[in-house]
């Protein structure tokens, strides 16, 4: 029987590319990627027979031909698995509506005994509990991945229970979205937040560092030598820092770094300061610095309830106001976003011989970011409220399959790097 004819294959440039993205691409099937090379080996100067390009690429010179026969009629497009009609589905929709419904509700809700969906778990329920014909872990499967439902996956959320957490996150984006308006006009937005409990790591060997074709190699036992306390002063206009370093983070603490992070500030006309609710964000001696700060009557009696301290601390009319993030929304605090680039930057790797060390290094490298790195954040959650069918809510796979759920912390922010600072540090 003679061998079929093999077409002479000439690739264009942008022919012979596409053939090398599907090579290297790490989602190309391995059926997809040999059909590739034996293309482009086809498409050689000297054209190579079927049988030398199958000895070359292990397989069989009939299956060479046959692709090669292909590309030359249908291009790229040949290389695809031509479609297979197969037998119809033999699970009527009903069913298939009662294997979506059912994997939809928690295994409690339909009491069962255990708290995770599997394939056995799901059809053993639509036996019991609907008594439908039995159905295979394979249909099931098939029926869930079409509407690509994953009933044995889980995410963390978690759900604020302030009322008015809607009106508190617009608020203090608002803030974020005109700080650097509001600073031309002599307000300053400033984000204030504590990073409790770094570690003083010493590894127990050097860190060997990266060598052509390896990375690098840390010890992986350490010695700790302690921990530390960064409170964290951030200027949302400029990105600018003031910090203090200690081994506590009491309301003694936090009233000594106000005090000389305001020594750090432009002379302005307003400042409004963002944090959490931690109880030394609003203890009674922040609020004497307030109304010191404020030239206002200091009157602790009527100070005593911390409804009443925030309540002090939030009056508009003050020179100096403090916006509380809500409950469960510190991520609303900007302070996070540089605490972020200093666990990735400084902490995650070092290696600090003691306490000393550590505190050396580390005021050296904040130093370093307001010299070199420091910059404002676009911030683009404007705070509209995270529920059901709102882009905020979902995930760009969600989106395009047209399913919606909550998400744990949706993107909110890029970086915007400014060409110049809008202040310079006021002399002492």
């Amino acid at each position: 029987m003679p061998m079929p004819f093999a077409p002479r294959i000439s690739l264009s440039q942008n022919a012979r590319s596409n053939l090398h993205s599907l090579i290297r691409a790490h989602s190309t099937p391995q059926s997809l990627a040999l059909r590739s090379r034996m293309i482009l080996r086809a498409a050689d100067i000297d054209q190579p027979s079927n049988l030398q390009i199958s000895r070359e690429l292990g397989c069989n010179n009939h299956t060479v031909g046959k692709w090669r026969r292909r590309y030359h009629d249908l291009g790229l497009a040949g290389l695809q698995d031509a479609l297979r009609p197969g037998r119809p589905k033999t699970i009527a929709p009903p069913t298939r509506v009662q294997v979506i419904s059912m994997a939809s509700t928690l295994p409690q809700d339909q009491n069962r005994s255990v708290t995770r969906w599997s394939l056995d778990e799901i059809a053993t329920a639509l036996l019991e509990t609907l008594g439908t014909d039995p159905i295979s872990r394979s249909s099931i499967w098939r029926i869930l991945q079409d509407v690509d439902l994953k009933p044995h996956k889980s995410e963390y959320w978690l759900n604020s229970h302030d009322e008015d957490f809607d009106a508190k996150a617009q608020s203090i984006c608002q803030l974020y979205v005109s700080a650097l308006e509001s600073f031309k006009h002599a307000r300053l937005v400033i984000c204030c937040d504590e990073k409790s409990g770094m570690q003083v790591l010493d590894r127990k060997a050097p860190t060997k560092p990266a060598r052509p074709a390896q990375r690098e190699r840390r010890e992986h036992e350490y010695i700790r030598r302690g921990t530390r306390v960064l409170i964290n002063s951030l200027a949302v206009a400029t990105g600018q820092i003031a910090w203090t370093l200690g081994a506590t983070r009491k309301a003694t603490d936090f009233v000594a770094h106000l005090k000389r992070a305001y020594q750090h500030l432009p002379r302005m006309k307003r400042y409004d300061w963002v944090m959490d609710n931690l109880n030394t964000h609003w203890s009674l001696d922040v609020c004497h610095l307030v109304a010191r700060w404020c030239k206002i009557p200091f009157e602790p009696e009527k100070l005593k309830k911390g409804v009443q301290r925030r309540a002090f601390l939030s009056d508009p009319n003050h020179r100096h106001v403090f916006h509380f993030t809500p409950t469960h929304g510190s991520w609303l605090n900007q302070a996070e976003l540089f605490f972020g680039v200093l666990q990735r930057r400084f902490l995650a790797r070092g290696s600090f011989s003691s306490l000393k060390d550590f505190e050396r290094r580390l005021e050296r490298y904040l130093k370093d970011y307001n010299a070199r790195h420091a910059h404002p954040y676009r911030w683009t959650y404007t705070g509209e409220p995270l529920v059901r069918d709102t882009p905020f809510s979902r995930t760009r796979r969600q989106q395009r399959h047209g399913r919606a759920c909550f998400s744990p912390r949706p993107k909110r922010f890029e970086r915007l790097l400014y060409s110049s600072r809008p202040y310079r540090r006021r002399a002492a």
